[in-house]
């Protein structure tokens, strides 16, 4: 929080992206909660650039800009850093063919979630959530 008491507001992108049914979801070295891959928005850089530049870093995929549609602007509280509030810009991704993301800069690990029937309960960020549930209501 900031010293009024007000929360810090970090600029992010997020990519939603959806295999089978199952979403792509990630955690960072030294968190817990798992979340979409994504990032902070550069100064002077455009959401979708930022988007590209965070995919391509975290998992190892470079994303065609044909593939990605805006999923809407959406706010949360931040999963890992408190007093914070991430305020981001969502894109529904298709991944390239044959692409297979792998866990690289920050990431400690990913996971393929099936929010119908998880294997396991997993800490899901308050973001990710809300992503889900925008994604899985547009493609109803």
């Amino acid at each position: 929080m900031t010293g009024s008491g007000r929360p810090v507001v970090l600029h992010i992108v997020a990519a939603v992206v959806v295999r089978d049914g199952r979403f792509l979801l990630v955690r960072k070295r030294g968190t817990s909660a798992f979340m979409q891959v994504g990032g902070k928005i550069e100064p002077e850089e455009r959401p979708l650039d930022a988007l590209v530049r965070e995919v391509e870093e975290e998992i190892g995929v470079a994303l065609d800009a044909d593939a990605v549609r805006p999923l809407g602007r959406f706010r949360a509280t931040a999963a890992n850093e408190p007093g914070h509030v991430v305020d981001a810009h969502a894109f529904d991704v298709d991944l390239p063919p044959g692409a297979e993301p792998r866990p690289l800069a920050e990431l400690a690990e990913l996971v393929w979630v099936d929010p119908a029937s998880p294997v396991a309960p997993l800490p899901i960020a308050p973001l990710s959530l809300d992503l889900i549930a925008a994604w899985t209501e547009r493609h109803a």
